[in-house]
């Protein structure tokens, strides 16, 4: 009896903390179907003005070039981190010495630096190199983070070094090695270290509200803060402009959860 009143407690609880948990969500979709008036009364209910508060995003903001351009440097970066940082976690461990170590400890140190104090010396260095409105620019300062190479790095302690010597014998060079066979067998890391970039940089506002000065270069954080400046905020178009930007990420999340937690908890298979 006492263990039966503890499971329902235990899952009393659970289903409150998702409750909790998933209300935000239902809130952000109702009310991205409610007119203005509506979301600020706290009507939870969804209405009938989702087209019409599509078409007023779509009249103010141009959305689909937003979309574009979110889509191309999320991608991008993904792709170009991808392959910098899984290189230098793999050679940093695959090939380990004391100098190498000393490296990684000034990498692991940038981590304590907020990107705020370097906002101003990256501006200007990628003013002068004509990099402004580019997708370079973009992804310039995030390409290699120290947090990326650390996890490489540690996904690289549990890869199989005899496997390694074994392909060395056999003739292979050392980047086929990690083409063919690190990358394959790390796949779950990866699907982590995809998970995470596509993710910041879907969500980075700061730097691109700095370097990207033209509207057509704009993303889509860009395109949801504007909406809020003025004298009156349209709350319904405001959270359906949200909402949009939140689906992408979501899907990446609920496509790759499963590689996600193994990647995380690193897991090798």
């Amino acid at each position: 009896m006492i263990k039966k009143m503890k499971n329902i407690g235990m899952y009393a609880f659970l289903i409150l903390v998702t409750f909790i948990s998933v209300f935000p969500l239902y809130w952000m979709v109702s009310a991205s179907t409610n007119k203005s008036v509506d979301v600020s009364k706290g009507v939870l209910s969804f209405g009938s003005h989702l087209g019409e508060n599509l078409k007023n995003l779509l009249a103010n903001q141009d959305v689909g070039a937003a979309l574009v351009n979110s889509f191309k440097y999320a991608i991008l970066l993904t792709i170009v981190s991808m392959v910098i940082c899984s290189l230098a976690g793999y050679g940093f461990e695959i090939y380990h010495d004391k100098a190498k170590d000393a490296v990684m400890g000034v990498i692991l140190l940038a981590m304590m630096v907020p990107f705020i104090t370097i906002l101003v010396p990256l501006f200007q260095m990628v003013a002068k190199m004509k990099m402004l409105n580019s997708t370079l620019g973009f992804i310039l300062p995030t390409v290699s983070t120290p947090f990326l190479i650390m996890m490489f790095r540690q996904s690289a302690r549990s890869f199989p070094h005899n496997i390694i010597e074994a392909a060395r014998l056999d003739g292979l060079s050392e980047i086929r090695i990690f083409f063919q066979m690190f990358i394959p067998t790390m796949k779950s890391t990866y699907a982590a270290a995809m998970t995470i970039t596509f993710m910041n940089a879907w969500n980075s506002y700061m730097w691109p509200k700095v370097i990207m000065t033209q509207s057509k270069s704009m993303t889509m954080p860009m395109v949801v803060a504007n909406l809020t400046e003025g004298y009156v905020t349209d709350y319904g178009m405001l959270m359906l402009a949200v909402l949009i930007c939140t689906l992408p990420t979501a899907l990446v999340f609920f496509i790759l959860q499963k590689n996600f937690a193994e990647g995380i908890t690193g897991a090798v298979k």
